[in-house]
């Protein structure tokens, strides 16, 4: 079993041993410099599970970042993920090595396959290539993102290899109940992408804020609070020591069940933040 948390944060445990905190922290459009400050200051203040994908253009200073903290390597789980260009098998293989040579990194704890790009066709022999990765020790974990059940049923069935997270976009507006239940059943930790949908719009919802006033707490934290209570993975990002602490500080309140069944009433089938659907949507 490979476990990378704090003694006191929640888990979610995957069918392979792979246990993770429940709250983890995201880079996307972190870079430079000030990215490497973010990352440090979030591993300082207590997160263990760092998110990051070749695509964001940012795996060196991710590495940079765990190489220059004062946390012990093996409690860090660092994420990165394959891009949809790179998905025939000897493409796939080689870019997961190269996303270990740029982080500086003997080992990249999770991967993933970025988005399943299905008109492409070739997701099955990237996860292939993800199994041989992790056979050989470039990758301990693997897992995929944006997947809906027949994409997973597929490559396990190829491989006999299931993947132990599938990270979605997953936030009140856009609740996932039915994908969130396959992963349940399977064994397969969901993570939850976009956690906070459009912030600037759901941090001003007014269910959420009365919730927020109601337990003496921020939206955000509001927010976060519902992940943790239904089970998944929230991977929020904030460059700010204050806000990146109070992500983690989830413990003291929970919600109760007039509260989990206002947000509930929330999820809309139309909900996603940028109309990426996993059936259709291409990335690069």
């Amino acid at each position: 079993m490979t476990t990378h948390t704090p003694p006191s944060s929640p888990t979610r445990t995957a069918h392979d041993g792979l246990t993770l905190p429940a709250t983890g922290f995201g880079t996307y459009r972190l870079n430079g410099f000030e990215g490497i400050h973010a990352i440090t200051s979030a591993l300082r203040v207590g997160y263990r599970l760092i998110d990051s994908a070749y695509n964001y253009e940012n795996e060196g200073i991710v590495g940079r970042a765990i190489r220059e903290s004062s946390v012990p390597r093996e409690d860090i789980v660092v994420t990165s993920k394959l891009p949809g260009r790179h998905h025939s098998y000897d493409q796939a293989r080689r870019t997961v090595e190269e996303s270990a040579a740029r982080m500086g990194l003997d080992y990249i704890d999770l991967y993933l396959i970025h988005w399943p790009n299905p008109s492409q066709g070739q997701y099955v022999d990237a996860w292939r290539a993800l199994v041989e990765e992790q056979r050989q020790g470039v990758v301990h974990h693997i897992g995929v993102s944006n997947f809906l059940p027949g994409h997973i049923e597929l490559i396990t069935r190829a491989t006999g290899v299931a993947p132990a997270v599938n990270q979605i976009e997953l936030h009140p507006y856009f609740q996932q109940r039915a994908q969130r239940a396959y992963d349940d059943a399977h064994g397969i930790i969901t993570e939850a992408w976009s956690p906070l949908g459009r912030a600037n719009t759901m941090l001003k919802d007014r269910t959420i804020s009365a919730i927020a006033e109601k337990h003496g707490i921020s939206p955000v934290q509001a927010i976060l609070r519902w992940h943790l209570q239904i089970g998944d993975v929230a991977i929020p990002k904030s460059t700010n020591e204050g806000r990146q602490r109070a992500n983690l500080d989830l413990g003291g309140f929970a919600l109760d069940r007039q509260d989990m069944d206002a947000i509930a009433d929330l999820d809309n089938k139309q909900g996603r933040s940028f109309g990426q659907d996993p059936r259709w949507h291409e990335e690069a």
